[in-house]
């Protein structure tokens, strides 16, 4: 990608586990993801009923270095917390 393209916008999807603690995603949604309690937990909620849900929208170099630093922090506890990003048309 070229620097243009690492700002082009991409929304952040979070997906659904049966492993990963829902205290831990709200955590992890308010800390790297920068979200407030309230929307980090009806994410969170939306994504356990739903399958998935939209965390954000950044761009993408963000978008990627935070995903990375959720699922790394995850791996640490051994979950398998898992994100993709998709091109915000």
């Amino acid at each position: 990608m070229d620097d243009e393209e690492m700002e082009t916008p991409f929304r952040v999807i979070i997906h659904n586990d049966d492993v990963t603690p829902m205290d831990f995603v709200v955590v992890a949604l308010v800390n790297i993801f920068e979200l407030g309690l309230q929307r980090a937990i009806v994410v969170m909620q939306e994504a356990h009923i739903k399958g998935q849900s939209l965390v954000t929208v950044l761009p993408y170099k963000e978008a990627h270095r935070r995903v990375y630093n959720a699922q790394s922090a995850a791996r640490e506890f051994g979950y398998p917390l898992s994100f993709t990003l998709e091109p915000d048309d």
